[in-house]
């Protein structure tokens, strides 16, 4: 006797990363957080222009510092945004529909690595947008008298220090696989070891390799070296790096209830 097999109960085909990414950023952006999110980040550039209008000397006032203004409210909320896209999937019960469609979690985190990326990589264009509006604003009121010039390089900094901040934020999301808490240790403890650091002698040879917020700044200036790279590879090791794989651990071992 010859079996037949019904279509319906065929196997149904493994969903894409490219599908399982734009599921993750319509997740990133369907919430009402999430959503909220996105539009204080785009209202903060646009606020962060008068600003520089109005306290930055004339001179001063040049396409880059225009940008580096915008890029502000991106840099302290995108990484609440990856906290919140792991740490949303169990305290909206989703991730009971998530890890049954898609079973390899791994997969589910990659596609929200790369959904945060692209959202923001979108903000740095529109960062770079807004930079551009505030800076002719600036040429046609006669307030502005710095340089157009941005250089590949610059833009390329926004989009990876983006990246950085959307994994960094995903890695304690994971870690604490709860909102409030992973909120608060990723603002507490990076500033708490940057004081320490100031406070402690001691420290402040170990803070020159893992304080992010030195590390990191060097790459805003030409010419890093390879001492440089090696203290921003170091200090992300400690602060992206061992979260996230400690997270995607628990992630991956997290029963769903």
């Amino acid at each position: 006797m010859t079996a037949i097999t019904a279509p319906a109960l065929l196997k149904p085909a493994r969903p894409s990363l490219l599908r399982l990414t734009a599921v993750e950023v319509r997740k990133m952006t369907d919430t009402r957080s999430g959503r909220w999110l996105l539009i204080l980040m785009g209202l903060t550039a646009v606020a962060m222009m008068p600003v520089v209008l109005y306290a930055v000397p004339k001179q001063d006032q040049t396409l880059p510092e225009f940008f580096s203004a915008s890029l502000t409210g991106v840099a302290l909320l995108l990484p609440v945004l990856g906290i919140l896209s792991v740490t949303s999937e169990w305290s909206q019960r989703t991730a009971l529909t998530t890890f049954t469609l898609v079973p390899e979690r791994p997969r589910v985190l990659v596609a929200k690595l790369l959904a945060g990326s692209a959202l923001g990589a979108l903000f740095a264009c529109f960062g770079l947008v807004t930079a551009l509006i505030g800076r002719t604003a600036g040429e046609v009121m006669g307030r502005s008298d710095g340089g157009w010039a941005l250089s590949p390089g610059r833009f390329g900094l926004a989009l990876l220090m983006a990246v950085i901040a959307v994994f960094t934020g995903i890695a304690f999301g994971m870690l604490f696989m709860n909102a409030p808490l992973a909120i608060v240790f990723y603002f507490l403890l990076p500033t708490l070891w940057t004081t320490l650091s100031e406070l402690v002698a001691k420290l402040r040879g170990p803070a020159g390799w893992l304080d992010t917020n030195r590390t990191l700044e060097a790459l805003s200036e030409p010419g890093v070296t390879a001492g440089e790279w090696a203290r921003v590879g170091t200090s992300l090791a400690v602060w992206m790096l061992l979260p996230l794989v400690i997270g995607t651990l628990r992630l991956i071992r997290r029963e769903v209830k």
